[in-house]
């Protein structure tokens, strides 16, 4: 069969898989991310039927698919809003830092694989999947509620440490000096700081030289900016996702909702995309020797999380219901940490399996436990226990516990202002955000966002 026709064959059978599998998804009230991993084992490489003509091609969107997450993810908030999460949120960060890298550090010096596969493996297990958690918010109707910000103050806090991290184990790994080792990551911070820099000062220009009456200029526009930004910050040891999440920061008003609209398909297209190809790279063989490890350090790693993520919702004065949905949210691991596993298996090659198991099980386990935690939380929790914020819980600021939103009331209006930003968007199969729009929509990074 020609190469054409058998690339034709395997997207068109793998694109209308991809619909009937969000179909059935939605039917149930699931998210369908477990379902594209599960398909991307069962036609990868020692599944049931290889897709070899249309790998090349499926790594490609999966790329584009992570770049258009992120960006998307940048429409949500302008520059201001996020200098204010470095400021605000930075004590989460540390805690996150400690509380999930430290797992996967001891278990490689357990393993004996050395410092180096230490350094490695601490990064699979502390960064948390900014793109699977972008589109399970999205399944979920969540952007609107009021501990979405400190979700994603986490994340955003993450992606900026990878502009740090990535270049140390590229370092590492190579055995650079320390002088090299610290260029690298001198260029990365100067990269990720003039782009924040240019955001903040001259971001309404931006928009202005971007902004198009027509849509379909936008929509080129935008996108090339989004991929050649992405391409030139992973060619400075910057990672492409922050990149592109910098382009969604950078762009405001009416650009950034136009844009918004636009992009929305062509996102969920290649984020299905992605996690296909997540485990088309997996070869189902490995997993039974390393399950057990896996299953250890996964188990330990959903504590860490779910602490992280009541730790950061709880300095932030939200309800003790926010609390456990913020720390549910943050389980998923994805796109980072394979990157991480793939630069460091040539040094440790059984870190390769035991990476790829271990995500596996967190990007299932992810979208149930942003379900299921706080109505999980919920049954155990004794009859009667406040949800409000105790006087300890109160923020450093003083506000009154009595202040702040109902949780309860929160996902209403979350739903609300989702239904209002746009009615063409229910009933959809692939992740849509239910309560939130670009800036100056309702949701986080509208002026009356969530941070209450």
């Amino acid at each position: 069969m020609h190469d054409t026709t058998a690339l034709l064959i395997e997207l068109g059978t793998l694109i209308l898989g991809l619909g009937i599998l969000g179909r059935f998804a939605v039917r149930i009230g699931f998210s369908p991310i477990p379902l594209y991993l599960l398909a991307g084992l069962a036609f990868g490489h020692g599944g049931l039927l290889p897709m070899g003509a249309s790998e090349e091609f499926v790594a490609t969107g999966a790329e584009i698919g992570v770049i258009l997450l992120l960006l998307l993810l940048g429409l949500e908030y302008s520059a201001s809003e996020l200098v204010t999460t470095l400021k605000t949120q930075y004590p989460s960060g540390a805690v996150d830092f400690v509380l999930n890298a430290t797992p996967g550090a001891v278990a490689a010096f357990l393993l004996g694989w050395g410092p180096v596969a230490a350094v490695a493996l601490a990064g699979v297990t502390w960064i948390s999947s900014s793109g699977v958690i972008a589109k399970v918010l999205g399944d979920l109707g969540r952007l609107g509620n009021r501990e979405t910000p400190v979700v994603l103050g986490v994340l955003v806090l993450e992606d900026l440490a990878m502009a740090v991290y990535l270049p140390v184990l590229t370092a590492l790994l190579a055995g650079v000096s320390l002088a090299g080792g610290s260029l690298t990551v001198l260029i990365s911070l100067t990269t990720v700081g003039a782009v924040l820099y240019v955001a903040l000062r001259h971001g309404r220009l931006i928009s202005k030289a971007v902004s198009s009456d027509n849509p379909e200029m936008l929509l080129l526009v935008v996108l090339g900016l989004t991929l050649l930004v992405a391409g030139v910050a992973q060619d400075l040891q910057v990672s492409a996702a922050v990149g592109a999440f910098l382009v969604g920061i950078a762009l405001s008003g009416e650009v950034a909702e136009g844009a918004y609209q636009l992009m929305t398909p062509l996102r969920d297209l290649f984020a299905a995309v992605f996690f296909v190809f997540f485990g088309l790279s997996t070869d189902p063989e490995q997993i039974p020797h390393v399950l057990v490890p896996a299953l250890i350090l996964a188990a330990v790693s959903v504590c860490t999380k779910v602490a992280t993520g009541w730790y950061a919702a709880r300095r932030a004065g939200i309800g003790v219901k926010g609390r456990w949905r913020a720390g549910g949210t943050l389980v998923a691991r994805g796109e980072f940490s394979i990157v991480i596993a793939g630069l460091a298996v040539g040094n440790e090659p059984r870190l390769g399996p035991l990476a790829t198991a271990y995500v596996l099980i967190l990007v299932i386990l992810g979208p149930l436990t942003a379900r299921w935690t706080e109505p999980l939380m919920r049954r155990v929790t004794k009859p009667g226990e406040p949800v409000s914020l105790a006087k300890a819980d109160r923020p450093k600021g003083g506000a009154d516990p009595a202040l702040a939103p109902d949780p309860a009331r929160e996902d209403a209006s979350a739903s609300a202002s989702g239904e209002a930003v746009s009615a063409t968007r229910e009933g959809a199969t692939s992740a849509e955000p239910g309560g939130a729009g670009p800036k100056g929509l309702s949701g986080p990074a509208g002026p009356a966002g969530a941070h209450g």
